[in-house]
């Protein structure tokens, strides 16, 4: 079937660039985050911003190189926070990669491997943040961007769960969260933390107007640790909820939970580890929940092994879309 909307599909071009030097496919290039576009010989240049997040000097760089080289002067930002130049001509790719390089803005990337991280703004603005998902999200992408892996590797970092990263819908999502406990020597019986519970996890005893909790109604949002005036309710411990498989697109898969407050610094082995399992089980061209419902999940928490073991795992399994074997 022809697609009239994009030609030089098969056409192999002499591009000049760093390591796509000689002749290319150009459905090669978009691997390379070189998005082919509607009209003939132009392109989308995807840049990486992992977290979303630019400097403003580099983002005024980036606009002069954008109006230097984009045919209409205009840039888009895609829906996982990458800064794209479209209506790039290919005979530009040389240039336009060189003065990115100078300002020290790399390409992103498509294709089969690990994806530029999106995140939230986390814990270092965001008043609901509990979490530090930029600099997560900065981690991802130095120590596994670009991954080999059978298809493409999405993964996403919410700061609470407000979710704004949408942890449900990536391959591999992490999502913050806060353990409340609450000191009764600090508590003066105000029932400010049952008005800020929105999830009814705590009612106010009716004759002392101390905190009834019900751990099993908490979301760990940590909206009453924020709103106790004494400081009786307090951050037992941080961490992540971590979830696999999950997609969007014409088929949404929500992403099952698989483990409570993993912390920080297990972020990276679980990443690994999960990249490893993807990498042994799946087929080519196979998402990670394909190979999920194939394999079977109780296959990758028992490759999980440790990594998981110390934290509070997911026990009840029955309500999730991929069935553990």
């Amino acid at each position: 079937m022809t697609d009239h909307f994009i030609e030089d599909k098969t056409n192999k071009v002499e591009v000049g660039l760093s390591g796509l030097d000689g002749k290319v496919n150009f459905n090669d290039l978009k691997s390379g985050g070189f998005i082919k576009q509607r009209q003939k010989d132009l392109f989308a240049v995807r840049l990486r911003c992992p977290g979303g997040k630019l400097s403003t000097k580099k983002l005024v760089e980036i606009s002069k190189i954008a109006d230097k080289y984009s045919k209409k002067g205009v840039v888009h930002f895609s829906f996982r926070q990458s800064l794209e130049i479209l209506y790039v001509d290919y005979k530009e790719f040389k240039n336009i990669v060189a003065e990115l390089e100078k300002i020290g803005q790399k390409v992103a990337s498509c294709g089969p491997r690990v994806r530029v991280p999106t995140a939230c703004g986390g814990c270092e603005y965001n008043p609901n943040g509990l979490t530090d998902t930029q600099k997560m999200a900065e981690m991802v992408d130095h120590k596994f961007f670009g991954t080999p892996t059978p298809h493409k590797f999405k993964t996403s970092f919410s700061g609470c769960p407000i979710d704004c990263a949408r942890t449900k819908e990536m391959d591999l999502g992490f999502q913050g969260v806060v353990e409340p406990e609450w000191s009764e020597p600090e508590c003066t019986g105000c029932t400010i933390c049952e008005q800020a519970c929105k999830e009814d996890a705590i009612v106010s005893d009716e004759e002392t107007g101390k905190p009834i909790f019900d751990a099993k109604m908490c979301l760990y949002c940590g909206d009453c640790i924020r709103a106790c005036p004494t400081g009786a309710w307090k951050a037992k411990r941080y961490g992540h909820i971590v979830r696999i498989g999950g997609k969007h697109g014409r088929h949404p898969v929500e992403a099952a939970p698989v483990c409570e407050f993993l912390p920080d610094e297990k972020v990276p082995e679980a990443i690994q580890k999960t990249i490893e399992w993807y990498n042994a089980n799946a087929r080519r061209g196979e998402r990670i929940t394909t190979a999920l419902k194939r394999v079977g999940l109780g296959s990758y928490l028992a490759f999980m092994g440790d990594t998981y073991k110390m934290e509070k795992p997911f026990t009840d399994m029955g309500t999730l879309k991929l069935k553990a074997e």
